[in-house]
């Protein structure tokens, strides 16, 4: 049975700290999903138990950036393969960053 939480606790974070892969899904309002593979080292960090950040490395098209121009919801996923076994899922709002940007 799902449980949702309105933020991260420490569990998850170490969870979450400790997964070499996430996923990366993300929806216009028309159109298709983008889901994506994600996972170099100390690319996915907590920032807070309500906010995190990731790098992306555009790979084929930067169709995640599109995305999140035009509609703002992401979700992320870890999945741990270890026991107990868990799916984590982070729902939300992003936006991106660019390297120009004064954030």
């Amino acid at each position: 049975m799902a449980e949702f939480f309105d933020s991260l606790t420490e569990d998850h974070v170490a969870m979450i700290a400790r997964q070499p892969v996430f996923f990366v899904a993300t929806a216009a309002a028309d159109g298709r999903i983008n889901l994506s593979p994600k996972g170099l080292a100390d690319t996915l960090k907590v920032l807070s138990p309500a906010r995190v950040a990731y790098l992306d490395l555009a790979g084929s098209g930067n169709e995640t950036h599109a995305h999140l121009a035009a509609d703002g919801r992401i979700t992320l996923m870890m999945c741990n393969f270890e026991a107990p076994a868990l799916i984590l899922r982070l729902y939300g709002r992003g936006r991106p960053v660019l390297p120009a940007d004064p954030d």
